[in-house]
């Protein structure tokens, strides 16, 4: 599966995930596929494993996608995912095998603050 392909899958899987179809969204995964969230120490192995957890998950999600960048067999997004009105920056790698997601580490990210100190040298992001 060629860059074209794979990137079109992604815009798939987050047009679903944004539109809370769990089987379109999963559609990307490899039945064998690991799912690691660094900061909380969870492993999720299995498509199936990951499916019923993100079925489950108790808040309303919206995503919005910033970039999506890649090619071969490693593509990075990163997004944010507004949990009941929570902002959590994200990043998302993806690591795929015959067109098929096996391996993707998620990285999330709560907004802060700016301190003042540095107000001098920086602009707001839209």
């Amino acid at each position: 599966m060629g860059d074209q392909e794979i990137r079109a899958a992604l815009d798939r899987h987050w047009a679903a995930s944004a539109a809370g179809d769990q089987d379109a969204e999963h559609e990307i995964y490899h039945d064998d596929v690991v799912v690691d969230y660094p900061q909380s120490g969870e492993r999720i192995r299995g498509r199936r494993n990951l499916q019923a957890l993100r079925s489950n998950h108790p808040a309303r999600l919206e995503f919005t996608i910033r970039r999506i960048l890649g090619g071969g067999d490693l593509w990075i997004t990163e997004y944010v995912i507004d949990y009941d009105g929570t902002p959590a920056f994200t990043v998302s790698i993806m690591e795929f095998r015959d067109g098929k997601a096996v391996y993707e580490t998620q990285y999330f990210a709560d907004p802060f603050d700016a301190p003042a100190w540095r107000s001098q040298w920086v602009e707001q992001m839209p």
